[in-house]
């Protein structure tokens, strides 16, 4: 069996297997129909010039570099910097300035 795009408006309407190839317009379709061999297309793919294109094609997968993979998986800038003013590796006077600002919003 061969498979057969029917085609209307320039536009694939659906795919049907045929023993042999079809008359135009194919059995059980109206005038404006046409029937295409081929064995890779589907309904909604668009046919012109002898060609069927996608008009929905697969989007490519976007590669993140390490960089980007990196910046995404670290926790928050805020929160590498709370962790460093709880161990205690500030100078006593930028701590004393975070522990202003921790003071004045407290955690509710």
């Amino acid at each position: 069996m061969n498979r057969y795009a029917i085609i209307k408006n320039g536009v694939v309407v659906n795919v049907i297997e045929y023993d042999t190839a079809p008359n135009n317009p194919p059995p059980g379709f109206d005038a404006g129909h046409i029937a295409v061999k081929n064995d890779n297309c589907s309904p909604g793919w668009v046919y012109s010039n002898g060609q069927f294109t996608d008009p929905n094609p697969p989007r490519p997968i976007k590669k993140f570099s390490y960089k980007e993979k990196r910046a995404a998986a670290y926790p928050s800038i805020g929160d590498q910097l709370d962790a460093l003013f709880h161990a205690g590796v500030f100078p006593a006077e930028m701590a004393a300035k975070l522990q202003a600002v921790k003071d004045k919003y407290p955690k509710t």
